[in-house]
């Protein structure tokens, strides 16, 4: 298996980055596209345990849009083959003095694109 290759790596990196933007600006419809619609789909929260694209998706569209933008740092994205990568970041809100943000997202590549099909967001004491 080759670890990091740079076409794989470059198409993860940009699906990443679309899923930022998405993020920052409350992009309801294509947060819900990047992730896997499947049942088995997973997101653990700061405060939520979301079990299938459907509570991710009402997670989303009931969550407030104040207070999104953050500021990444160590971003590491790891390829696995062709078909399966990890992204994990650390995050900075202005919303969350003294905090450090953590995500984690297993990626998979589908016939329609990669899809998140688990993610860990959590916070900590800075």
């Amino acid at each position: 298996m080759e670890l990091d290759n740079p076409g794989v790596r470059t198409e993860v990196e940009a699906a990443f980055r679309r899923y930022e933007d998405a993020l920052v600006s409350n992009d309801v419809e294509t947060l819900d596209a990047l992730f896997h619609d499947d049942w088995r789909t997973i997101r653990y929260g700061h405060t939520e345990n979301l079990y299938g694209a459907s509570e991710i998706r009402s997670f989303r569209r009931n969550r407030s849009p104040n207070g999104l933008a953050r500021h990444l740092s160590r971003t590491m994205i790891t390829t696995y083959g062709n078909d399966v990568a990890t992204a994990s970041t650390l995050f900075h809100r202005d919303s969350a003095p003294g905090k450090v943000g953590r995500q984690m997202q297993m990626w998979v590549r589908f016939p329609v694109g990669w899809r998140i099909v688990a993610a860990h967001v959590s916070l900590i004491d800075g």
